[in-house]
């Protein structure tokens, strides 16, 4: 099974917001556009009503509502065609899309609006086009779409004006096609669309950066994304785009262009915004792959879990468990977030989320913090190797009385060898043959050693020394073992001794179906790593040196109960037993 490369790992607290829909109205047309400003979301679209209780209010593609009561407010301008975009900055609401007119006066696809009373600023111009997404930030007014002209200056399909007192900018960098979305940081505007080149650079396909001042590309950045952009947020980690394509993406790229981690749906994921440390994606698709598979018509090819146009994924790129369901084909357009409220905004051509009728708007409030990475408790074993028992056992420094036992066959051993500032375990080198020196240690098999569907970790440093020359095939070894893939289920670590590859393994209680994450990096090159297993509801991640190396969807309800003891360095004595060949120390285990 495939596994999805996602983001460094680490201790991140975030918050998730409720996955039940707050009140508020709801919309007689699609909503393409949402944004916050305090405590007041602002909407805009092809819709003529808004609907509050059964009754309507008319609205003329254009509204906005109390974010913390949902309550419609009175702020009334009305556009004769389609609102695209919105971007607040100041007490000014910006607006961009196909109208002509707005509040009955010309405005030509770009209209400033006040944010307190609805009425137009100063600011117009003439755009030859048609402008699809706008931002604001380091003065200016950002536009991308399908632009060739602002009053009769030449633009390659991006512009922007001043916020100041509204005139055309300077700033004009240039694509070979549409622009679909922006995402403006301090020194960078990113923009994502259908072009190939960005200022006539073609190593700048569907994404690209450019000074947020000079409109210079900036080269530092390069990324390669699959398929057509439609969505773009950015944070101080990088930037995060929706993909659409054969099936749909959510990708996070570091400042640099390479990819932090990536998920894969059965449709276009069209929207995409961050909050608190979480990535919601919105789009048309109904399902989360499991891994980065999909085949013909974006059908997930490994397996999939239920996502009906919303989904939200961690820091390291595991999908939560976060699914409102909400209905429709084309689905989520854009997401807005709050960081003041902690809340977000969907907007869109759904109708109803979960069992609530919701028309093409949704708001969504902040939940319970939650811990990537921090364990509701402490460590239910743990061994560090540097003291033993008087019978030269291991004690288990947990506190829980999980003592290791050696178990020993063939001259095999128990070694020491300094590490830190202490001592690891060395196990017996490479050997091939019936009658290699096997040592595997055993703690007796208990029940709190079991996760049942909690979340759990567990964990070593480990050193593994590389390959003998010209090695080839699979040299499965065992690090770490709790039970078998037969009845009772069963959790494990271990690394191919060829490939130096860790990976991690659960297996239900039912023994139907065994789940693997496998690292792309080798640890076979005799220095300590330290590697880790991670299960977070419905995903299995691996984690070498404090970095995830990939994840995979795993059942929420998978659960492991086995009776077998838990060991280190094999899975048993017998002349197939996935013999260790390396050194261990801070081994753990972390339940709940």
């Amino acid at each position: 099974m495939g596994a999805v490369v996602i983001a460094t790992g680490g201790a991140a607290i975030a918050e998730v917001v409720t996955p039940e829909p707050v009140s508020s109205p709801s919309f007689n047309g699609p909503v393409y556009a949402v944004a916050y400003r305090g405590s007041t979301v602002f909407v805009g679209g092809n819709f003529t009503n808004a609907i509050v209780g059964g009754k309507s209010f008319a609205r003329t593609r254009l509204a906005a509502l109390d974010a913390r009561t949902g309550a419609l407010l009175d702020w009334q301008p009305s556009a004769d065609a389609n609102v695209r975009a919105l971007a607040v900055a100041g007490d000014v609401v910006y607006a961009a899309g196909d109208f002509d007119n707005v509040n009955g006066t010309s405005r030509d696809a770009i209209a400033g609006l006040g944010a307190a009373d609805g009425r137009l600023t100063p600011m117009r111009h003439t755009v030859l086009g048609q402008p699809n997404t706008i931002a604001t930030g380091n003065g200016r007014l950002y536009v991308g779409g399908r632009i060739t002209a602002v009053d009769g200056a030449p633009r390659g399909n991006l512009a922007a004006f001043s916020l100041a007192d509204g005139t055309l900018d300077p700033w004009a960098p240039t694509t070979d096609d549409v622009v679909n979305a922006m995402a403006v940081t301090g020194r960078r505007v990113y923009l994502g669309g259908r072009f190939h080149k960005t200022n006539k650079v073609s190593s700048t396909l569907r994404l690209s950066a450019v000074d947020a001042a000079s409109g210079a590309l900036d080269t530092t950045f390069t990324a390669k994304p699959v398929s057509q952009v439609f969505g773009l947020a950015a944070d101080s980690s990088g930037v995060y785009a929706a993909l659409g394509g054969q099936g749909g993406r959510a990708v996070a790229y570091a400042p640099d262009g390479t990819t932090r981690w990536t998920r894969v749906f059965d449709g276009d994921a069209q929207a995409v915004a961050t909050l608190d440390g979480t990535t919601y994606v919105g789009g048309h698709f109904d399902k989360a792959c499991t891994t980065g598979n999909n085949g013909v018509k974006g059908v997930c090819t490994d397996g999939s879990v239920p996502r009906g146009k919303l989904a939200a994924v961690d820091a390291q790129g595991n999908l939560l468990p976060w699914a409102p369901q909400a209905n429709g084909v084309v689905g989520v357009r854009q997401i807005a977030t709050s960081p003041a409220l902690g809340s977000i905004s969907a907007v869109g051509d759904f109708t109803t989320v979960g069992a609530v009728s919701r028309k093409r708007y949704a708001a969504f409030a902040g939940g319970a913090r939650r811990s990537e990475s921090a364990p509701a408790t402490g460590p239910v074993a743990s061994y560090n190797f540097d003291s033993t028992i008087a019978d030269g056992t291991f004690d288990d420094g947990s506190g829980h009385g999980h003592v290791l036992r050696a178990v020993t066959r063939n001259g095999g051993q128990v070694a020491m060898e300094p590490h830190g500032s202490g001592q690891a375990l060395t196990f017996p080198p490479r050997c091939t043959g019936p009658e290699c020196p096997r040592l595997v240690l055993q703690a007796a098999a208990t029940d709190d050693l079991n996760p049942q569907a909690q979340p759990f970790r567990y964990g070593a440093s480990v050193r593994l020394a590389a390959p003998p020359a010209g090695a080839t095939g699979q040299d499965g070894q065992n690090i770490l073992q709790k039970g078998y893939a037969a009845a009772g289920g069963q959790y494990k670590l271990q690394v191919d001794g060829v490939s130096g590859k860790p990976s991690c393994v659960l297996t239900d209680r039912t023994g139907d179906g065994s789940y693997l994450a496998r690292s792309r990096s080798s640890i076979a090159d005799d220095n300590w790593h330290t590697v880790e297993c991670r299960r977070t509801g419905p995903t299995l991640a691996v984690v070498v040196d404090e970095k995830v190396q990939a994840s995979v969807a795993v059942p929420a309800a998978l659960s492991i109960d086995s009776e077998q003891p838990f060991s280190l360095g094999g899975k048993g004595v017998g002349v197939n037993n996935d013999q260790f060949h390396g050194a261990l120390d801070d081994v753990w285990i972390h339940i709940g």
